[in-house]
């Protein structure tokens, strides 16, 4: 984080490691929140290069939905903002861990 002789920040560190400013904040007109953009907007708010209030003014946001991108980016890092998220497991049709005892159970009584 860069401050000046005001001891106002200047810039942050962004989600992959160049200087994020003002200037290279998104611009307000923004209409694809892709995740990277709005890692931007967390990082500048938690950083204090933008304020909150500013930042909802500027792009638009509900503090809610801003509040939405920071738990996610908590969570998760720049993953969690993205649109569709990967599913936890690949394929939906395989069995959870409580269906394959019980399908191996009932496999043992087969056999029997």
């Amino acid at each position: 984080m860069g401050r000046d002789a005001r001891d106002h920040v200047d810039y942050v560190v962004g989600p992959e490691g160049y200087r994020l400013t003002l200037q290279n904040l998104p611009p307000a007109n923004t209409s694809r929140w892709v995740s990277r953009r709005k890692a931007e907007v967390v990082i500048a708010v938690r950083d204090g290069l933008i304020s909150l209030a500013d930042a909802c003014v500027r792009y638009r946001l509900s503090v809610e939905e801003f509040a939405s991108w920071q738990k996610a980016m908590e969570r998760d890092g720049m993953d969690g903002l993205r649109a569709t998220r990967p599913s936890k497991t690949n394929d939906s049709r395989k069995p959870s861990a409580f269906q394959a005892e019980r399908i191996s159970a009932q496999a043992e009584t087969r056999s029997l």
